[in-house]
């Protein structure tokens, strides 16, 4: 067995191909906190390439891991030497294997906190780039603005403190390169968010306001936020992945990377140049535009929504990978008919067909070989549904559209917050806000609204007549005929009559409610 690591590379196998440039010559240009697999199989990817054409080699990568989770990854990176294997796994169930090298430094930020601030305020540092998730910007459900109340935030604004989040180590850099006449940097978000690059911009902003008004505002006006874009399909990194690494290639990688083989990246081109602007980037397949809005709305509301429309209906059904679910044909006419409906929200993309773009995403979700998990995809909701699906339900409300497979989903996520599937299996409901959210779901039999009225999460959602109905309805049919009942029947055309006052599908056998414990 060979472990990887940079004295083992020229030794890999023919099948996996490893980096062609002398990693000891690349110089770090770029920051990134929050490497996890996402970062690796995409951002990491790209300037991977790029060194490999022999270019960008003063734009490595330093990673930066600040949440305790990260010290795995700390251990990884440097036992391996900031080297993994990225794996795509395409329909046909072939592999294609390749050693990533454009990592060159990671540094996990409890163990050294004033590393990561000077690396942060050195001059060859020109980019900082984000994957903090989409709940990392600290923005208030209720008012989508910074949340100056939050616990982590309140600390690391008190004087002398060492910095924990995000915002308290970008602050610090920034104020230690102003105080040196370094100027600023581009900061580059790669999260789902829309507007991702101006919502950086706002949070970090306003926790350094919060701190030196005059520093906040030389944020705003000298720091540049391009928005962008990001899309691969990556799954969380299994026991099971790395051992069939190991007997596939003979090599131990403590933590390779698998993903699809579809990448996207559409980013505004908007970086500062005093600060020697960016690595070019085009030439390795990033798509640079004036504006990203239009590529953004569509990704946020149809794959990035359309993975919750499979994911609490599929859960619920029984089914446990998106494969397994998109190849359902009662859940694929459930999403294709969510597509339908969320389309008519969209501004014109410029160069998308979006009835081929429909088709693609279901051939992209139906890849066996990729093995994502609906559990994955069910992680957060309280931070996905809200940025995913609400836009998509308010617009179409306004416009007096059909709203009932957005209620259907809103409603099956509110069904699997009560912690058990429909065979009375338990459910881990993994968010920030679970006990919450369970604690609303579980009222559900006295009070059908009870989930949906959490005014911090839904706004006023729950007073439109339109939405409620459509949504008691679907939560109704779940209870009485289940998951696949309400898919199959908003699988059919929009021409379709609403749901009977939450009664069961004609032709169906209700099914009971499972009972015992929920958890």
């Amino acid at each position: 067995m060979m472990r990887l690591n940079a004295r083992t590379l020229d030794g890999l196998p023919a099948a996996i191909a490893r980096p062609e440039y002398d990693r000891d010559k690349v110089r770090v240009g770029i920051v990134h906190l929050g490497v996890g697999g996402f970062h690796r199989a995409h951002q990491a990817m790209y300037l991977d390439r790029l060194m490999n054409d022999g270019q960008a080699m003063d734009w490595g990568i330093c990673g930066v891991g600040l949440l305790p989770g990260d010290r795995r990854m700390r251990q990884v990176m440097h036992d391996q030497d900031g080297l993994y294997t990225l794996v795509v796994r395409h329909p046909d169930g072939t592999l294609s294997a390749r050693v990533i090298g454009s990592i060159v430094k990671y540094l996990y930020a409890p163990d050294d906190p004033v590393a990561v601030i000077e690396t942060l305020a050195e001059r060859r540092t020109r980019i900082v780039s984000l994957t903090v998730t989409e709940g990392g910007y600290n923005l208030s459900p209720a008012t989508g603005r910074f949340d100056a109340t939050n616990l982590e935030v309140l600390k690391d604004l008190s004087d002398g403190v060492t910095p924990t989040t995000m915002f308290g180590y970008l602050t610090e850099g920034l104020r230690l390169r102003r105080a040196r006449g370094l100027g600023g940097l581009t900061v580059v978000s790669c999260d789902n968010i829309e507007g991702n690059g101006d919502t950086a911009r706002e949070s970090l902003s306003a926790f350094a306001a919060l701190k030196d008004p005059e520093l906040g505002e030389w944020i705003r006006t000298t720091v540049r936020f391009p928005n962008s874009m990001v899309d691969r399909i990556t799954p969380a990194t299994t026991d099971a992945d790395r051992q069939d690494f190991l007997s596939r290639y003979g090599v131990a990688d403590d933590w390779p990377v698998h993903c699809e083989p579809f990448s996207q990246w559409m980013l505004e081109d908007d970086f500062l140049d005093s600060a020697g602007g960016r690595p070019p980037l085009e030439n390795a397949g990033v798509t640079l535009v004036p504006a990203v809005r239009p590529y953004e709305l569509m990704k946020l509301r149809l794959l990035n929504a359309g993975h919750q429309v499979l994911a609490y209906l599929g859960y619920l059904a029984g089914h446990r990978l998106v494969h397994e679910a998109c190849q359902d044909p009662a859940f694929a006419g459930f999403l294709r008919g969510y597509l339908a409906e969320a389309v008519p929200t969209l501004d014109p993309v410029p160069g998308i067909d979006l009835g081929e773009y429909q088709q693609n995403l279901i051939v992209r979700f139906c890849n066996a070989n990729v093995s994502d998990t609906l559990a994955r995809l069910a992680t957060d909701g309280s931070d996905r549904i809200p940025k995913f699906l609400l836009p998509v339900i308010t617009e179409n409300l306004a416009a007096g559209r059909d709203v009932r497979r957005s209620a259907a989903v809103l409603a099956g996520w509110a069904r699997y917050c009560e912690g058990v599937d429909e065979k009375g299996r338990p459910i881990e409901v993994r968010d920030h806000l679970a006990d919450r959210l369970q604690a609303n779901a579980r009222r559900q039999d006295a009070d059908p609204l009870a989930f949906l009225a959490d005014r911090q999460l839904f706004g006023d959602l729950v007073d439109s007549e339109a939405f409620r109905t459509a949504y008691l309805q679907a939560l109704g049919m779940l209870r009485s005929s289940g998951a696949r009942a309400v898919a199959e029947h908003l699988a059919r055309t929009s021409a379709a009559p609403p749901f009977g006052a939450g009664s069961p599908e004609p032709g169906t056998r209700p099914r009971p409610r499972p009972a015992g414990p929920r958890s």
